[in-house]
């Protein structure tokens, strides 16, 4: 987790860029830009108020991380923070080198320089890349003489930030702490400003494991347990609620644990062992077998790991933890059509 309350804005660059496809070019401002400390207020808000996850990243490279443009370019400010003006242009080139698919519109790209940002208990500098690409309509009013006037301004909207990048001076031989905020191309085809220019993987962390493990118990349950063993709905929607429950009530995770207290039978344990083989390696992911548990990836995922029994399109069921002892399943031959018993001691 990182902490934003006492950062300091210490330099910040500006330079308008384009869409290369288009020929838009890129536009250099002559300097640094010196702000008031009222601007300064405003724009910590701007840039940093979005960034509320924490899943973090490193900068890559297929052949060497010294090769990743960011990286090199982001490490040259932090050994000398007097470098933020000449390496904003060559990140402003990099950027303009990615921007070709013809959705990316042209906007102002700040490069900004912070210290005093706390993450994981270390107090660090950061650098930040920020991206306004979509203008506001606002009405400003004008009282002259008892009399107003209204007019409207395009401007941006300092509580929509489009696309941003921080950049922690923390782990540099593992490719930095990066977190990243993308607001607008959510179409995988657009997403230029993770991929192509900051070329950003997620960083094995306790949100990288507690994520990748949920993941694959939710794909198990739901698709690769029903097609190789006889299993209800209920019992089915009960396995997932004791997943769940098993990371909310855990500070850490034991995948032997797991196995004994939710998987439970030695037959679909083996089975499940074999899928996680299966599952790694079609996503390229590594599953380890403990770590730390993230709440924030828990309180997240436990929204989707929804127990519901649809039934035809008249009434859902939603199954609730150690419910399935009061729910049972039946089949009435006389109409030709299944139901569900259900057991309760009031209505509310």
């Amino acid at each position: 987790m990182f902490l934003l309350t006492d950062i300091t804005l210490e330099s910040i660059t500006l330079h308008k860029v384009g869409n290369k496809l288009r020929d838009e070019g890129i536009n250099f401002s002559k300097n640094s830009i010196q702000l008031s400390d009222s601007i300064s207020k405003l724009l910590l808000h701007y840039f940093l108020s979005s960034f509320k996850s924490e899943e973090y990243f490193n900068f890559f490279h297929s052949i060497d991380v010294n090769m990743n443009e960011v990286f090199v370019c982001a490490g040259k400010i932090f050994d000398d923070p007097k470098n933020l003006y000449e390496q904003s242009k060559n990140i402003s080139k990099h950027l303009y080198e990615q921007s070709t698919h013809p959705q990316i519109k042209s906007g102002e790209f700040y490069v900004v320089h912070f210290t005093n940002c706390t993450i994981e208990g270390k107090t660090v500098d950061a650098i930040g890349l920020f991206k306004s690409e979509n203008k506001d309509t606002f009405l400003k009013i004008n009282v002259t003489d008892n009399s107003f006037d209204i007019k409207s301004e395009k401007g941006i909207n300092v509580n929509k930030l489009d696309k941003g990048c921080l950049i922690f001076n923390v782990e540099k031989e593992n490719g930095y702490i990066v977190t990243v905020v993308d607001n607008t191309n959510k179409k995988i085809e657009a997403k230029y400003w993770i991929d192509d220019f900051l070329h950003i993987k997620q960083r094995k962390d306790e949100y990288y494991n507690t994520q990748n493990v949920l993941s694959l118990c939710k794909s198990y349950i739901t698709k690769e347990l029903p097609q190789q063993f006889e299993i209800s709905k209920a019992d089915q929607a009960e396995i997932l609620n004791k997943s769940i429950a098993f990371f909310k009530e855990s500070e850490n995770f034991n995948m032997a644990d797991f196995e004994q207290k939710v998987i439970r039978e030695p037959n679909i344990i083996e089975n499940f062992n074999q899928f996680k083989v299966e599952f790694q390696k079609e996503r390229e992911i590594s599953i380890a077998n403990e770590f730390q548990i993230s709440n924030s990836v828990v309180n997240k995922q436990s929204k989707i790991f929804k127990s519901i029994i649809k039934l035809d399109s008249n009434f859902d069921i939603h199954i609730h933890s150690n419910s399935n002892q009061f729910l049972k399943k039946g089949f009435d031959k006389d109409i030709g059509m299944s139901y569900y018993k259900l057991y309760f001691k009031e209505e509310q």
